[in-house]
Parts: structure tokens; C-alpha cells; sequence
């Protein structure tokens, strides 16, 4: 029996066996089932303003861990030995228990919580929502960087466990939306649901020939601050990467004139990869 997974816009209608876009939710006995769950490909202690977050608790640490999947098909992605893999990728498990332990366990180090990131961390939804119980519990904090691609009523049901997100905004069009199998106004309405509910930066990455016009600059920005202005902005330099290698990095004058640009509108501008 086919069944059809609601979490995110492709709405996958998914085979007894089989697994939907993300390679990371299947049809399992006739359930839908994060086959992620607890599944980690990585885990780091990172600085806070590696997210990026550079206004949510700076100079503070905190354990970032990932899994595998995504639901969009970014060619020019950085991590794509992770987030374009399937259920065969090499992880190892843990529990949400053993994982809120071992948060807890560095505070000492400087932790304060845990960062779900690496690959797109919201198709292991369940996951990431279970782990941010006891993190929650636990009087620590809660991060997720995303790519905003998911139905608007899982999201905000996240929102009490969450204490900050940054989110991509990968473009200000509709067209490189549909290129990289995302939904543009999806994307959009979950950045302006998060800024009413917990701390929120935003990240886009300037790639040459896509997204580094001035005047797309100018109407992101514009949107941006029409949300809130105090929202940070991370305008971050694109180098050559799994399949767009047909061009080099972005010029750094690019990046700091984009920046310039949005900081007509926003507070908070900030360059990345420079």
C-alpha cells in the first residue's frame, strides 16, 4: 500500500519499502517512519557563530550533530557526502537519551545544547523533536539550522523546544526555487513564523551567475526587514563544489557590495566564506 508523507512540500506518495525524495522517510508496515532516527553521520563541539549565529549566545560552544537525507537538490551543496546519501551511509546510533547525556556531559567544555545541522535535520523530524524534549528538560538550548523546506504545522509545532534557527534563503526567486526541488513561498512564511517565536538568522549563499544580482540583493533584504529589521543576514561566498564546478568563488567584492546593499534595510549584515 502507498502511502503519502506529509512532512514537507513534495507531499511523497512512498512504495511498502521504498523511501520518498529525502531518502530518509520510507513506508514501513503501513507507517510512515523516519528511517533516520538516531542515525548520526556527524557530530562536532562547534562554535556558535559556525551555525552561523552570530547574535544568539556568542562565544559559546555547542554539539552539532547530523544525520543523512535532504529534501531539496542543491548542485552546488557542501555537504553532499552526507545529505545526498541514503539508508546505506555509514552511521553509527544513538538514542535521544544517550545524546541529551552527552550534551549534558560537556558543559563543563562550554556546551549549551545541542545544534541539529549538517544534512537538512527536519526530515528526521521525530528525531530532532524528541531530543529537544530532554534538551529543553535539561535547561539547555536548542538550535536548528534549516532549510525551511517543511509544512508550516510541523514547524511551529517545534517552536516551544526551540530557542534559535537559522534558516537558508537560498535565492529571492521563484525559478532557482524550482531548480534545487524547493518551495519558495514555503520557505518564505516559515522565516516569518520563526522570527515571532524564537531567535532567527538567515543565510544566503552568493553564487555567481545566480543569485548575486544587486537588485535581487536589494528586494531580499527589503523582505527581510519588512518581517524585522534586527533580523541578521548572512551574505556567504559560494566556492566550487560537488556539481557546480563550472565556475569559480565568488568575487569577495561581490560579497561585501551584496552586504552593502542589504544593509540599506537590516541592522545586521554579516560576510561568510570571505
Amino acid at each position: 500500500m502507498k502511502l503519502t508523507c506529509d512532512l514537507c512540500p513534495h507531499h511523497c506518495v512512498i512504495e511498502e519499502g521504498r523511501t520518498g525524495f529525502c531518502q530518509a522517510r520510507g513506508n514501513n508496515s503501513g507507517r510512515i517512519v523516519c528511517e533516520n532516527y538516531g542515525r548520526l553521520t556527524s557530530a562536532a563541539m562547534d562554535p556558535i557563530e559556525k551555525k552561523p549565529l552570530k547574535r544568539f549566545c556568542p562565544g559559546t560552544s555547542i554539539l552539532s550533530v547530523g544525520s543523512y537525507g535532504c529534501n531539496l537538490r542543491c548542485s552546488f551543496c557542501q555537504n553532499s557526502s552526507i545529505s545526498m546519501s541514503g539508508r546505506d551511509t555509514r552511521t553509527i546510533h544513538v538514542t535521544p537519551e544517550m545524546l541529551a547525556d552527552k550534551a549534558e556531559s560537556l558543559k563543563e567544555a562550554g556546551n549549551i545544547g545541542i545544534a541539529y545541522t549538517y544534512n537538512e535535520p527536519l526530515i528526521g523530524y521525530e528525531f530532532v523533536r524528541d531530543c529537544a524534549v530532554l534538551i529543553h528538560e535539561r535547561g539547555m538550548k536548542n538550535v536548528v539550522v534549516t532549510n525551511g523546506n517543511i509544512c508550516s504545522n510541523y514547524f511551529e509545532a517545534l517552536f516551544p523546544l526551540i530557542d534559535a534557527m537559522n534558516i537558508d534563503l537560498k535565492a529571492f526567486n521563484e525559478s532557482f526555487y524550482e531548480a534545487v526541488s524547493g518551495d519558495f513561498k514555503t520557505v518564505k512564511a516559515n522565516i516569518r513564523l520563526a522570527a515571532e517565536h524564537c531567535h532567527v538568522e538567515v543565510t544566503t549563499l552568493v553564487i555567481p551567475g545566480e543569485n548575486d544580482s544587486d537588485e535581487e540583493m536589494d528586494a531580499l533584504a527589503e523582505w527581510l526587514a519588512g518581517i524585522n529589521p534586527e533580523i541578521p543576514l548572512h551574505v556567504s561566498r559560494f566556492f566550487p563544489c560537488y556539481q557546480m564546478l563550472d565556475r569559480g568563488p565568488t568575487e569577495i567584492e561581490t560579497v561585501c557590495q551584496l552586504a552593502e546593499i542589504a544593509g540599506n534595510h537590516l541592522e545586521y549584515v554579516y560576510t561568510g566564506n570571505c
